[in-house]
Parts: C-alpha cells; structure tokens; sequence
C-alpha cells in the first residue's frame, strides 16, 4: 500500500500587471495563488525539511516568477509548476490556480481563474 502528502499553499496574494490589455499592465491587478503538491509519503516517519515539499521556497519561486509581468496566466501556471519540480525532484503532482480578482471586463463583478495540473509520473 502506497501513501501520499499533499502539501498546500492557500491564498497567496500578488499585485503584478499580467494580462493582454495596456489597461493592465500600466494599473496592475490583483492576484490568488493558490498551489496543492502531492510527493510519496516515507515508509518511516518523515522527520527532515529535505524530505517534504518546503512551502516557504514554494512561495519564493511563485513569489519570484508571479512578479514578472506576463500576458497569460496559464504561461505563469506552467512556469511554476516547472520550477517548483526542478526545486524538489521527487515531486509527484502539482495544482495550480491563478485567480485574477479583478479582470478588465466591462459590467463583470466576479473574478476569473486558470487552474493547471501537471503530473509527473506518467
């Protein structure tokens, strides 16, 4: 029998000027991250940071890439899924939702969200 961690980051928030319209990159917006990563769970008691997913350098790369101004959301999505696996080789998946709390569409109230999972095993 086989056991996994998912470990979570909830409700990162960002201000950065991503998106297609002038609009948004001279004003900028306002961002959630919000990022879920499973890797295989030890046979014995997991007791070392080196052996789990580090949520604080999680959000240093997400922090260090989201601040980077970029048209489309998905590309940020998949720039970070990329280097939260190259920072932690025994990752097995990755979720990622990007929600843009704000978006520039005339008579529009609610928010809008690009989720990306990638795994890894196959």
């Amino acid at each position: 029998m086989s056991a996994t961690f998912s470990v979570q980051l909830h409700k990162l928030h960002f201000s950065a000027a991503h998106g297609l319209y002038e609009e948004e990159k001279l004003v900028g917006n306002e961002f959630e991250v919000n990022l879920s990563m499973v890797i295989d769970a030890p046979e014995k008691t997991l007791t070392k940071i080196e052996d789990t997913i580090n949520y604080a350098e999680v959000h240093r790369i997400t922090k260090e890439i989201f601040l980077k101004p970029t048209p489309l959301l998905e590309t940020l999505a998949m720039e970070i899924a990329g280097a939260v696996k190259k920072e932690f080789s025994f990752l097995k998946s990755i979720q990622i939702q990007i929600i843009k709390l704000h978006p520039p569409i005339t008579g529009f109230t609610g928010s809008v969200s690009v989720s990306y999972h990638k795994d890894f095993t196959v």
